[in-house]
C-alpha cells in the first residue's frame, strides 16, 4: 500500500532522500499484518530469512548477518554537534557539515534496484503525552519487520506525526556492508540520525539506542525529562501493595533476567511483571513524582545463556513469533545457542556444519526480536499513557569484592554520584581480561547523546524541583569469595533484595549508616528457606574502607576528565564520601 502524507516537511524529506539514494520503489509502511506477511515471504524467497521448525517454533525465523556486521560499532558512532564540548569526551565527535558530507556520499545511489521503505513510528504508547515520534527510511525489509515488533509503526503513528509536526528523522541503508564504509551519525540539534553500511540491530533499528537514548537524551535535557538505559518492573506483595522500580545495569550484569524475574517458591503471593527490559523515559508529573514509560514495544535481547533456569519467561516467549539473528540450528531446524541446555547444534551461525574448532555455534551477540506481549510477565500497563510512578531507581554493576549486595544513597544528590560511579569488572567472555574495571555512569556510556558533565547536571536539577523523587540504590549480585564462588544465589532470589528496597521506600525497615550510604541491618533481608550463613551475609554486606578509598579516588579522577563542566554539587558529594571513608 502506498501512502503519501499531508505533512509538507515529511514529504519534502522523503523526496530529498529518494533523489539522493535513487531507489527503484518507495513503500510507505502501514504496519498491517498483510504487509508484514508479504515482507516475510519476500525475505524467505531471497534467503534473508529461513523458516524454523513450524511445530516447535511457529512463526519463527532465522536471519544471518554478514560476518563483519554482528554488533554495535562504537568506534564508528558519532555525535555531531556544532560545538565539540556539547558532545563531550564520552562521545566521538564530528562537525555536522563534515559528517553530512561524508555519510551522504555513501548514501548517493545506495538504494538503486531496491525498495525504499518509509516507516512512521511512535516510541511509547500511541496516546501517551510522554511518547515521541520518528520516521525511519530504510532499504532493509528485515528492519521493517523488526521495527514493527520494537515500536508502534504505521498509520496511527503517521496521523500523530502529521498532527504534531515534529519527528526524529532516521535514514538507514545497508549499503554494501563494507566495514570501511560504515557510520552511525547522530545530529541531536537537527533531531536526525544517519546510518549506513550495517544491517545489524542497534545500527539499523534506529528507534532503539539511536533514537530512544542518544537523540532522546538530548530531547529530554531540553524538555525537562530523562531518557535512561533502564528496565522497569512492577512488584506486588501478598497484601496487594504495588511498587515500580527502574534499574540501570551495564551489559552482562543480568538486566533482562531481573526485568523478567519470577518470584521463587519461598515467596508465595508475590507477583513480578515486566514493563520494560532496556529503556525508560521518566517524566515528572504535576505532583512532583517521576513516572516512567517504556518507549519500546518489544525485546531485542541477547539469546546465549537463556534457558529455563536463567530466564523462564524469556525462554518461553521466544518459542513463537520470534526473529532470531545469528543463532545456530539443530538437525531438526530449531534455533540453538550456547547454554540453551536442550538440543545440539548441527549448523553454526554462519551456515557451516558445526565444528567446535570454529568457535561458538551461535554468535556470542546473537539476538531474538519478539513483541513484548508474548512475555508471560507482560503487563497492560506498558500501554498506559501516563506510565507508572517510580518508587526506586537502582544502579548495579559486576564487582567481585568491592560493592555490597545492596546499599541506599542518602539523598538524591548522593544518588547521582552513585549513578555516576557505576562500573563493572570485565568477565573472560567479554574481553579475555578478567577484572578490568570499566566505568559506565548510569549504564549510559555508549548511549548518552551529550556531554556527561551536562548530563549529571541535568540529573541534579531534578533534586531542586521535587521532594517526592524516587530513592536511589545500588546492587551487586556478583560478590565472590576468595575461591571465586558467588556468595549470592541471584536470579529469582534477587526478589529478597528488591523487598528490602521497597520496605525502605515505605520506611518500614531501618538501616545502618556506613560511609558509602545505608546498608541493611542484620536480618533486614529475609533469608528464610535459603542456605546462607551469617558469615556469608556479613561478607555480602561488608564495606572495606581502604578498598573504597581507592575506588572513590578513581571515581574522582574519572569525573575530573570531564573538566570544568562537572557540576560543583557532584564534586561536593564526592568530597563528602571521601571524608566519611577517611574517618571510617
Amino acid at each position: 500500500m502506498t501512502m503519501t502524507t499531508s505533512l509538507a516537511a515529511l514529504q519534502a524529506w522523503v523526496d530529498s532522500v529518494a533523489k539522493l539514494t535513487q531507489p527503484e520503489n518507495i513503500h510507505w509502511c502501514n504496519g498491517s499484518d498483510a504487509e508484514n506477511k508479504r515482507l516475510i515471504n519476500e525475505m524467505l524467497r531471497t534467503g534473508d530469512l529461513l523458516e524454523l521448525n513450524p511445530k516447535t517454533y511457529p512463526n519463527c525465523y532465522l536471519h544471518r548477518s554478514h560476518p563483519s556486521d554482528v554488533a554495535r560499532v562504537e568506534h564508528l558512532t558519532f555525535v555531531c554537534t556544532r560545538e565539540q564540548g556539547d558532545a563531550g569526551p564520552n562521545n566521538l565527535w564530528m562537525a555536522p557539515d563534515e559528517a553530512h558530507a561524508k555519510i551522504d556520499a555513501l548514501f548517493d545511489g545506495a538504494m538503486q534496484g531496491r525498495t525504499m521503505y518509509v516507516i512512521p513510528y511512535c516510541m511509547g504508547p500511541i496516546e501517551s503525552p510522554y511518547a515521541r515520534l520518528g520516521v525511519e527510511i530504510t532499504d532493509s525489509p528485515y528492519v521493517v519487520v523488526n521495527m514493527r515488533m520494537m515500536t508502534r509503526i504505521g498509520t496511527d503513528a503517521l496521523k500523530r506525526i502529521e498532527r504534531e509536526g515534529t519527528f526524529v528523522k532516521g535514514l538507514h541503508s545497508t549499503g554494501d556492508l563494507d566495514p570501511e564504509k560504515r557510520f552511525i551519525m547522530h545530529f541531536p540539534e537537527e533531531l536526525t540520525i544517519k546510518s549506513v553500511g550495517s544491517g545489524y540491530g542497534g545500527n539499523a533499528l534506529l528507534g532503539k539506542k539511536c533514537h530512544a537514548l542518544r537523540i532522546a537524551s538530548w530531547q529530554a535535557r531540553d524538555e525537562g525529562w530523562m531518557a535512561e538505559h533502564m528496565l522497569i518492573l512492577g512488584i506486588e506483595n501478598p497484601l496487594g501493595e504495588v511498587h515500580y522500580i527502574a534499574c540501570a545495569f551495564p551489559s552482562a550484569c543480568g538486566k533482562t533476567n531481573l526485568a523478567m524475574l519470577i518470584a521463587p517458591e519461598s515467596h508465595k503471593g508475590w507477583r513480578v511483571w515486566t514493563l520494560g527490559d532496556d529503556i525508560a523515559w521518566l517524566h515528572m508529573d504535576e505532583d512532583g513524582k517521576l513516572r516512567a514509560i517504556n518507549p519500546e514495544a518489544g525485546y531485542f535481547g541477547v539469546v546465549p545463556g537463556t534457558n529455563e533456569k536463567t530466564n523462564k519467561n524469556a525462554f518461553d516467549m521466544i518459542h513463537g513469533d520470534t526473529i532470531f539473528t545469528n543463532v545456530a540450528l539443530t538437525a531438526d531446524n530449531e534455533p540453538w545457542w550456547e547454554d540453551k541446555k536442550v538440543g545440539a547444534p548441527a549448523v553454526d551461525w554462519m551456515g557451516r556444519k558445526y565444528d567446535a574448532a570454529n568457535g561458538p555455534a551461535a554468535h556470542p551477540n546473537s539476538r531474538f526480536t519478539v513483541a513484548a506481549k508474548r512475555n508471560p510477565a507482560y503487563s497492560t500497563l506498558a500501554e498506559a499513557p501516563r506510565g507508572v510512578p517510580i518508587s526506586a531507581i537502582v544502579f548495579g554493576g559486576r564487582r567481585r569484592e568491592l560493592a555490597p549486595l545492596v546499599y541506599e544513597a542518602r539523598d538524591w544528590n548522593h544518588g547521582v554520584l552513585v549513578g555516576a560511579s557505576v562500573a563493572s569488572e570485565t568477565t573472560a567472555a567479554a574481553t579475555g581480561e578478567v577484572g578490568v574495571v570499566r566505568r559506565d555512569p548510569m549504564a549510559m556510556k555508549p548511549f548518552c547523546g551529550y556531554n556527561f558533565a551536562d548530563y549529571w547536571a541535568h540529573w541534579l536539577s531534578f533534586g531542586e524541583q521535587s521532594k517526592l523523587l524516587p530513592r536511589i540504590f545500588h546492587v551487586n549480585w556478583f560478590r565472590q569469595d576468595a575461591a571465586g564462588k558467588f556468595l549470592w544465589p541471584g536470579f529469582g532470589e534477587n526478589l529478597r533484595v528488591l523487598r528490602w528496597i521497597v520496605d525502605r521506600c515505605e520506611e518500614r525497615m531501618g538501616a545502618r549508616d556506613a560511609a558509602i550510604g545505608y546498608l541493611p541491618e542484620p536480618g533486614g533481608i529475609d533469608l528464610s528457606g535459603l542456605d546462607i550463613s551469617t558469615d556469608t551475609m556479613d561478607a555480602l554486606l561488608s564495606v572495606d574502607p581502604s578498598k573504597w578509598q581507592a575506588e572513590m579516588a578513581a571515581v574522582g579522577e574519572y569525573i575530573e576528565t570531564f573538566g570544568d563542566r562537572v557540576p560543583a554539587k557532584l564534586k561536593a558529594e564526592h568530597a563528602k564520601i571521601l571524608k566519611a571513608l577517611n574517618g571510617a
